[in-house]
């Protein structure tokens, strides 16, 4: 073979195509243990006979047809290749053969890496292959990507991949082929079914599965909480005990008023720094994201990628499909909805997995609007939570039913219909400490890369024009919005427009303008429903156009005002 330059990482959704990325180049692509982790491509370098090829993870598949977007992809890219490696899911091998046996027909060199093998054993399932490489033509290597095992010799082998002749055939003869060649390799041993077999059974069942996803819920967010309030503790006191003097120290020096001193100090509050309340750049603006924000991320992300990892979320979607196909889309929609509860840009890149154009606008509309991001949430428990849970449970409440609310509506206004929703559910499986550790980290990697820089950039912004008082404008322009609609003084106004950029810092500063209970659940709900923060805003447009995103925001901007209103005069 010539040398090779390209190999193209194939699979079915769910087979560990990214774990196996990942192992192969060191690239930490995000691997979930659910379908549709990978919607675009990544690509990273695996050395292939001592020099450098590069690797594509290209998005999972079941065939060729070019019937959706994964398999238009699929098949583009199949022809920039000059191998593919074959992923394939040693526990489900007949339904992984299907693509196999569509690849053989593409005449290019492959090479099967026949993943999962650990967990095939424990099944009891017994796979010859050596036959199995016979009766394919091709280089057969067993493979379990999430402890290493079998990848150097996958490695290895690459250069041995063969492009063996193979006619087009049928889907009927497809087919035929698939179960021959199972029937040839493929023993399987009787066994008794272990707990996590029994309990993945009775979690997909509506009976038993909808009491086990409200539990797991309610634990999830606690455990959150728990997690997230005890780091928030630890970081208050390390910038009380470490940051504190060194701005003091800045402050002494910057006269301790001035333009200066008020952009990056901000106001000291009774001659000290409060870093909630002072609103310098230096100090609110590296402890809102830091210390308020970022420990509530990080166990939200810890908690996702446990539940991911552990297989629960297909069961999820399945159970909530009925309610999704109410709202124009189906129970995989569920995913990106649970993305955007820790920050609404994965979540609104994520419905990419979505079918067709209608179902991603109607679910990044509704999780732009409905779904509050944990930083978000961080803020609204801080503001909230000394108020009592119930004005907390007021605003999560109405957040849900404006995400099903608008769901009804946009599906019924809307052309076009939902399609079925086809997953495979994956068993449970323990979670791999070094995966969950690996996604942790470049998970809470891209915040810290977003949020802090756009924080500061911010609060620089915010703070030049409230210096120069063109927040004074704005207020006495919204002010009949404001105060007869709302019921908010008009300098919320200020907090509102600063949600554009961050919204966790617009509630934030709504703590600083002494706001009843009432109040503050109206401003909350008012700025968590109307503009996306700017990072969000941005994926929007890629996601769906600037057309699309036009309209979404104005159905935002409609929805926040209807939903402030009415909680104004219910309250």
């Amino acid at each position: 073979m010539n040398r090779i330059e390209k190999v193209l990482l194939m699979g079915n959704p769910n087979v560990g195509k990214s774990v196996v990325f990942s192992r192969l180049t060191g690239i930490h692509a995000v691997s979930s243990n659910y379908p549709g982790t990978t919607v675009d491509f990544s690509q990273g370098t695996v050395q292939v006979n001592g020099q450098n090829a590069t690797l594509i993870d290209v998005p999972g598949t079941y065939g060729l047809e070019a019937t959706c977007k994964a398999e238009q992809i699929a098949n583009t890219m199949l022809d920039e290749g000059d191998v593919v490696v074959n992923v394939v899911d040693a526990t489900n091998l007949e339904r992984n053969l299907h693509l196999t046996l569509h690849l053989l027909e593409q005449n290019i060199p492959l090479i099967v890496a026949l993943n999962i093998w650990d967990e095939a054993k424990h099944k009891g399932i017994e796979i010859d292959v050596a036959k199995l490489e016979e009766l394919l033509g091709v280089p057969v290597v067993p493979t379990a990507a999430v402890t290493g095992e079998g990848i150097k010799e996958l490695v290895s082998r690459i250069p041995e991949a063969r492009n063996v002749p193979s006619p087009r055939r049928s889907e009927e003869q497809r087919w035929q082929e698939m179960g021959r060649i199972v029937e040839a390799v493929q023993s399987v041993e009787h066994r008794h079914h272990t707990v996590l077999e029994v309990l993945g059974d009775i979690s997909v069942k509506p009976l038993s599965g909808l009491p086990i996803a409200a539990m797991v819920m309610v634990a999830a967010f606690a455990v959150i909480r728990f997690i997230g309030e005890t780091l928030v503790g630890w970081f208050e006191g390390a910038f009380e005990g470490l940051w504190t003097p060194l701005m003091m120290r800045l402050s002494g020096a910057l006269g301790a008023s001035g333009f200066l001193h008020d952009i990056f100090i901000g106001e000291l509050i009774e001659g000290e720094i409060d870093f909630v309340q002072s609103f310098g750049v230096l100090t609110t603006g590296l402890f809102v994201p830091l210390a308020m924000v970022l420990p509530y991320v990080f166990s939200f992300y810890l908690i996702l990628g446990v539940l991911e990892d552990f297989g629960y979320l297909p069961r999820l979607a399945v159970l909530l499909d009925k309610l999704m196909h109410r709202m124009g889309l189906h129970g995989w929609a569920i995913i990106p909805t649970l993305l955007g509860l820790g920050c609404n840009v994965p979540g609104i890149m994520a419905v990419r997995i979505l079918e067709n154009r209608r179902e991603r606008f109607i679910a990044a509309t509704i999780i732009s609007i409905g779904v509050p991001c944990a930083a978000l949430q961080a803020m609204v428990l801080d503001q909230l939570g000394d108020h009592g849970a119930m004005y907390v449970g007021i605003v999560y409440v109405t957040l849900f039913l404006a995400w099903v609310a608008l769901g009804r509506i946009l599906d019924a206004v809307l052309k076009g219909e939902s399609p079925e929703l086809l997953m495979e559910i994956p068993p449970y499986r323990l979670p791999a400490v070094r995966t969950l550790g690996l996604k942790l980290w470049r998970r809470m990697r891209g915040f810290l890369k977003e949020a802090v820089p756009i924080v500061l950039l911010g609060m620089l912004v915010v703070n030049v024009l409230h210096y120069v008082h063109v927040f004074d404008y704005i207020a006495d322009f919204t002010a009949p919005v404001m105060t007869r609609l709302f019921g908010l003084p008009k300098e919320a106004i200020v907090a509102i427009v600063l949600g554009f950029l961050r919204k966790d810092v617009g509630v934030g500063m709504l703590g600083t303008l002494g706001l009843s209970a009432k109040q503050m659940v109206v401003s909350v709900t008012v700025l968590a429903m109307s503009f996306p923060c700017i990072a969000t805003f941005v994926i929007l447009a890629k996601e769906l156009g600037v057309r699309d995103m036009l309209k979404s925001v104005i159905i935002m901007l409609a929805a926040a005002l209807a939903a402030g209103t009415t909680l104004n005069f219910i309250l």
